[in-house]
């Protein structure tokens, strides 16, 4: 399924096939004024990466592969939550988080982050990729959205 993120027009996809056949780290489906939905692909013992966005909540959704979901206060302070297929997770700002891909294929899910947090249409193969856009300023909100997350984001 081809993605090409239209920005904040109209817009409609078949989510579940497009997160299933999605092949990398992180792929920015739609950017809105307000929200964003980016599709990922976490390879059998991976994880995202242990974060706290201040100001973005941010929904995911797993359409395939299983792993654990890990949230709390603090980083060293995380609860651990099994989830699969059909699993949503829901992290309010402030909130450290990670995903790991505890399973033996890639774990695809979606992410909804609110207000935009990525580049319009961003594709990162990796997550090497994807921190090394951060730190070059690559993967920064566009002008035009209305809300950005101006208390920030930290990797532990």
């Amino acid at each position: 399924m081809d993605i090409h993120d239209n920005g904040p027009k109209p817009n409609a996809f078949d989510i579940e096939s497009a997160t299933t056949a999605n092949d990398a780290y992180r792929r920015v489906a739609w950017t809105g004024k307000h929200l964003q939905v980016t599709l990922m692909s976490i390879e059998p013992g991976k994880a995202i990466g242990l974060e706290v966005h201040h100001g973005t909540d941010q929904f995911l959704r797993i359409d395939q592969g299983k792993g654990v979901a890990k949230m709390g206060p603090a980083k060293d302070d995380l609860q651990e939550t099994e989830v699969e297929d059909g699993w949503s997770i829901q992290v309010p700002a402030g909130t450290w988080h990670d995903v790991e891909n505890t399973g033996d294929e890639p774990l695809r899910l979606y992410t909804i982050y609110a207000p935009t947090h990525h580049a319009k249409g961003i594709v990162q193969q990796t997550a090497e990729k994807a921190e090394e856009d951060e730190e070059a300023g690559r993967d920064e909100p566009p002008k035009w959205v209305e809300e950005v997350d101006e208390k920030g984001e930290e990797s532990a």
